[in-house]
């Protein structure tokens, strides 16, 4: 007897549970709003129908969803809502607000290190011991400054054995010429035979020869002798690899390293997005690590990209007369790539359209229009875009609920009227 009752509870449960799902709706995706939406009794009977007219006649059937005349299907999407809302001939409302493009100075920010212009090493161009080392590590040092001098040797020696020659050389060019003179003044007299001439012409060529070779043996020797002396070619800071006292020096061999900070130079490396307003001459603002402003121009831009990172060496060259700012400094710039008109608009009226472009929706007549824009520069006061018309009426308010070609009802904030109507006025004036 109880195992009558178990299965009559059990039965009783199914057939009240079949009957409530008859009631429901099957829905088929991929057919549109309502179109897939077919009652569960009609799916499982097909043409018959007569489960349906037994479950309605005993108040059991699916009711029909029935929509008040003006009311909006609730299975319509957002953009179908919007089409027939503005079928039924009542437009939208929407807040626009006036937006007028403004000159924007164009920077790029980069970030990079400083470089020391150039070392240059001091190297000896003769063999000698180092007898005097006049600088230290770190000791700023002139163009043409002594900072080496080598053990002269012999070399003294060879610039007064030169000096002799060439003073030898100058008593013999002294004579030639004496003698050509006295032949010459012989043979106009018919006291000489004229075939002396040439004897005496090859003497006096000799001894200008003489004279030419011991001024060069001379030079030479002084040379030699001036070699012993290493000086700096340039301006800068003395540093690492130095040599010491006694050290030997061979043809080649450093005497110091002098690093060249003034100028001091910046290298960043500029986009390929950004490469094509870049050129030498620009204005860099430059902010290192240790808190330095510095201001430079540009002299230097790659013509080949950098593989790994497809950007474009930049050099920036930078006054540093004191050689405050140190080689190797990890620094900040920005690059004023120049002016360009751009329009300052909050961030919320920024969207996207049907396609996934970045954009604003303004209002033209009445009818929304899209304006795809790049984005300058994101700052405090705003986003600095691009790609607007000069003045554009842009829509601050219900942007998302409307679409392009779509006719609305735009007012301005009063705000934003009171300013267009000033700037009106000014333009009248």
């Amino acid at each position: 007897m109880r195992n009558w009752m178990s299965y009559g509870i059990a039965l009783a449960i199914i057939i009240i549970v079949g009957l409530w799902m008859a009631t429901g709706t099957f829905v088929q995706g991929g057919n549109g709003p309502g179109n897939g939406e077919r009652s569960i009794v009609s799916f499982v009977e097909g043409e018959d129908g007569s489960i349906g007219s037994e479950l309605e006649s005993m108040g059991l059937g699916a009711p029909e969803t029935e929509h008040s005349e003006g009311e909006i299907d609730p299975h319509l999407t957002i953009a179908e809502r919007v089409a027939e809302s503005g079928g039924n001939g009542a437009l939208r409302s929407v807040r626009i607000e006036n937006f007028t493009a403004r000159p924007f100075a164009m920077q790029v920010p980069l970030r990079g290190r400083t470089e020391a212009k150039q070392t240059v090493a001091a190297s000896a161009q003769t063999s000698g011991i180092v007898e005097t080392l006049h600088v230290e590590k770190g000791d700023r040092v002139e163009a043409d400054q002594l900072l080496c001098t080598l053990d002269r040797g012999t070399r003294q020696a060879r610039v007064a054995q030169a000096e002799a020659s060439l003073a030898q050389a100058e008593a013999g060019l002294e004579q030639a010429q004496a003698d050509f003179d006295t032949n010459a003044a012989l043979r106009e007299r018919e006291l000489a035979p004229a075939n002396t001439a040439r004897q005496f012409e090859v003497a006096l060529s000799a001894a200008e020869a003489s004279l030419k070779a011991a001024q060069s043996a001379l030079d030479e020797a002084e040379a030699e002798l001036d070699r012993t002396e290493i000086r700096s070619r340039v301006a800068g800071i003395v540093q690492d690899p130095m040599t010491t006292v006694g050290a030997l020096l061979n043809v080649g061999g450093v005497c110091a390293s002098i690093v060249e900070l003034d100028p001091i130079i910046f290298v960043g490396n500029i986009p390929e997005a950004n490469i094509g307003l870049a050129r030498t001459g620009l204005t860099v603002h430059v902010e290192t690590v240790s808190g330095q402003s510095l201001e430079g121009t540009v002299t230097y831009i790659a013509s080949t990209a950098d593989e790994a990172t497809r950007s474009f060496r930049a050099e920036v060259e930078i006054p540093n007369p004191d050689g405050a700012v140190r080689d190797g400094l990890t620094a900040n710039a920005e690059v004023e790539l120049g002016v360009i008109p751009a329009h300052l608009i909050p961030q919320s009226v920024l969207t996207l359209d049907d396609d996934g472009k970045l954009g604003v929706r303004a209002v033209v007549d009445s009818e929304v229009v899209f304006h795809e824009v790049t984005i300058v520069s994101d700052t405090r006061d705003g986003m600095w875009v691009t790609g607007l018309p000069s003045r554009v009426d842009i829509i601050t308010l219900g942007q998302e609920n409307v679409q392009a070609g779509q006719m609305v009802d735009a007012a301005y904030a009063e705000t934003d009227v009171a300013g267009a109507d000033a700037e009106a006025e000014q333009g009248d004036a």
